[in-house]
C-alpha cells in the first residue's frame, strides 16, 4: 500500500495475441497482422486478469493490438500512436536469423534497423507515454508489441531502452510495472 505522497500510478502491460508472423517469429512492426485463432483465444482469456477499473487505457493503432484489446475486454481503449512496435525498416518481416545473414551478430537493441526507427526514435516516443501514465494516480492499462513494450518497461526504470532486452515477453502476456517507495520497479513480467 502506497504510503501518503508515494506515487501510485500502476501500469499494466499487455502484449498482443499471436499473430502469423508472431509465431514464426519475424519481426512485425507496419505489417498490420490479424491474431490467429489462438492469439483470439489466449486475448479472450486475459479478460479474468483485467477486471479494472483502469483510470487509462491506451492501445497502439495496429490491428493486432486493437482487436487484444477488444477481445480482453477494452473495445473502447484510446488509440496511442506511440504504443506502435518498433520500427524495423528494411528488416520488416524477416527472422533474426535471416538478418544476421547479411548483419552477423545483429539484435534491435544494439543494431540500426536501414530504414526504420533508432532506439533514439523508440526512447523518445516511449518516453512521452511514461510521462503520460505517470500524470494518472491509478492503474494505466497499455496494449502494445513485444520490443515496443519491453523498450517502454526500461524507460520506466529510468534505463536506456536497449536494457529491454533483458526482458523476455511473449504474445498475450500481462506484465505489472510501478514503484516502490519513489522507485520505479517490476512489479509482474511475462505472467
Amino acid at each position: 500500500m502506497p504510503q501518503r505522497g508515494e506515487p501510485t500510478t500502476t501500469v499494466w502491460l499487455v502484449r498482443h495475441g499471436e499473430t502469423e508472423w508472431s509465431a514464426a517469429r519475424r519481426h512485425t512492426s507496419v505489417t498490420d497482422l490479424t491474431l490467429t485463432p489462438e492469439g483470439e483465444e489466449t486475448a479472450r482469456e486475459l479478460a479474468s486478469a483485467l477486471e479494472g477499473p483502469f483510470d487509462l487505457v491506451l492501445t497502439s493503432p495496429r490491428e493486432r493490438a486493437r482487436t487484444t484489446a477488444r477481445l480482453a475486454g477494452f473495445p473502447d481503449a484510446e488509440v496511442c500512436d506511440d504504443l506502435v512496435e518498433w520500427g524495423y525498416g528494411d528488416y520488416e518481416g524477416l527472422t533474426a536469423e535471416q538478418i544476421r545473414e547479411t548483419d552477423p551478430g545483429w539484435t534491435v537493441w544494439t543494431h540500426p534497423c536501414p530504414g526504420g526507427e533508432s532506439a533514439e526514435q523508440v526512447s523518445a516516443r516511449l518516453d512521452r507515454v511514461v510521462a503520460r501514465a505517470r500524470e494518472v494516480e491509478g492503474d494505466v492499462l497499455l496494449f502494445s508489441h513485444g520490443h515496443a513494450l519491453r523498450a517502454f518497461a526500461a524507460r520506466w526504470l529510468g534505463l536506456p531502452v536497449s536494457e529491454g532486452r533483458l526482458l523476455r515477453l511473449d504474445t498475450a502476456t500481462l506484465s505489472m510495472l510501478g514503484f516502490e517507495r519513489e522507485t520505479p520497479v517490476v512489479l509482474r513480467w511475462n505472467a
